[in-house]
């Protein structure tokens, strides 16, 4: 495979003679496979194949071995690299080099193992402060989806430090204070909740175990965040309208998108719902939609609507990739997969910014609450409201009543009984 795109034989027996060798081999057919264009093939091969030389003059030859070198080949490779380089170059790099070596052991060596294909990115604060992930799950109990958000928070907490060139050993109450404001600019107030709660478990922690003498967990304020204080952030169907008119319905991408958010539009379904969809859950003979992979771990039936079944049959008959999978939407580019969740929130925000719709954290749940507030609008009760968008609770739906201007302007009115 090799040969398909590397023309001189020296260039071919070069790689090949590397110890990586059949690997890489492997790998390049894999992408071929998932339909990589050449151009992103030429960039990957030399970067797996510098991975190689630099693990082998480390004496490894073994894979688990060389897993573990992934970090300092990528700072070797920065460090090269590095001059006249501006932090946000040096960090697309690192994504960039780390990516497609991650990818790799994800596709060829994962697969080879029978073990999960999911990219395992390093762990956060993994040397020096070893013991902590292990210490949530020992300890707290904590479910894997739950470390997955300390991952997270903790993954930039531990690149902030490096930024400042922090220790954990040397934290201050400033080094942190200073990590929080950056990330306020771009969390809204939950997640600025799961970001200071995590902070606090881990920095009580670091405590605990000696690494640092202080215990400033506590002095890490937690943001007040009142229920129901906020209010939904839908927009008027006249945005809806412009939204959808930014689509270019005569490209593959186009149908594709348009298919998705009409459905968003009129069921009010999340990104996850949407992503989940199969072409089982269309019953064409009786115009209806299941949507079997609901919050509430339950299916609702809607009756399919003309302009959207129109729509998904444009994108069935003009768009949709030829592939094995029953999944309904997918990637129009290399890797062939089904789009994911965060992939339908993004393509939400993406129209919506094109369209330049002022709204709060614009996404896929901005549709759904303009399908809400829509039904709000027409009179439904809230209960059918609820059933019909999968609320599991009320009170989900009753904060809607909070921005239904005419009822409130009549509650505000009263009866209409003389004061005297």
């Amino acid at each position: 495979m090799l040969e398909r795109f590397f023309v001189k034989p020296q260039t071919v027996d070069r790689i090949k003679d590397c110890w990586l060798g059949p690997q890489i081999d492997q790998y390049v057919t894999v992408l071929c496979e998932q339909d990589y264009a050449s151009r992103s093939i030429y960039r990957r091969v030399p970067i797996l194949t510098k991975f190689a030389a630099f693990t082998a003059v480390r004496n490894v030859d073994q894979i688990e071995q060389a897993e573990a070198l992934i970090e300092p080949f990528i700072d070797d490779w920065l460090f090269i690299r590095r001059a006249d380089r501006s932090v946000d170059a040096c960090r697309r790099d690192r994504n960039f080099v780390g990516g497609i070596v991650r990818h790799f052991f994800s596709q060829v060596v994962s697969k080879s193992d029978n073990t999960s294909r999911r990219i395992a990115w390093p762990i956060p604060f993994a040397t020096q402060v070893p013991g902590f992930f292990d210490y949530l799950r020992a300890e707290r109990g904590l479910r894997p989806s739950s470390i997955h958000h300390y991952r997270h928070y903790l993954r930039g907490f531990e690149r902030y430090l490096g930024d400042v060139g922090c220790e954990v050993t040397t934290l201050s109450l400033p080094v942190v204070t200073g990590f929080v404001t950056t990330q306020a600019q771009h969390f809204g107030p939950r997640s600025m909740i799961g970001l200071a709660s995590t902070l606090r478990v881990f920095l009580r922690y670091v405590h605990r175990e000696g690494f640092l003498q202080r215990d400033i967990s506590k002095l890490v304020e937690v943001p007040q965040h009142y229920r129901l204080a906020d209010i939904p952030r839908s927009i008027g169907w006249d945005s809806v309208q412009k939204m959808l008119d930014q689509v270019d319905r005569r490209t593959v991408v186009g149908r594709r998108d348009y298919a998705m958010l009409l459905l968003m539009i009129s069921y009010g379904l999340r990104a996850r719902e949407v992503a989940m969809l199969t072409l089982d859950d269309l019953d064409w003979k009786r115009d209806r939609l299941h949507v079997r992979e609901r919050k509430a771990e339950h299916s609702t039936t809607y009756p399919l609507a003309p302009v959207v079944g129109e729509a998904i049959v444009d994108y069935l008959k003009n768009g949709r990739p030829e592939v094995p999978g029953r999944q309904l939407f997918w990637r129009h580019l290399a890797p062939r997969s089904p789009l994911t969740q965060s992939a339908v929130s993004c393509m939400a925000t993406k129209y919506l910014h094109r369209a330049g719709i002022p709204v709060s954290r614009p996404g896929s749940h901005t549709l759904r609450h303009a399908c809400v507030q829509r039904l709000v609008d027409s009179g439904f009760p809230l209960k059918t409201i609820g059933d019909y968008v999968g609320h599991r609770a009320a009170s989900s739906t009753m904060i809607y009543a909070k921005v239904q201007v005419d009822g409130l302007r009549e509650v505000a009115l009263g009866d209409g009984e003389d004061l005297q």
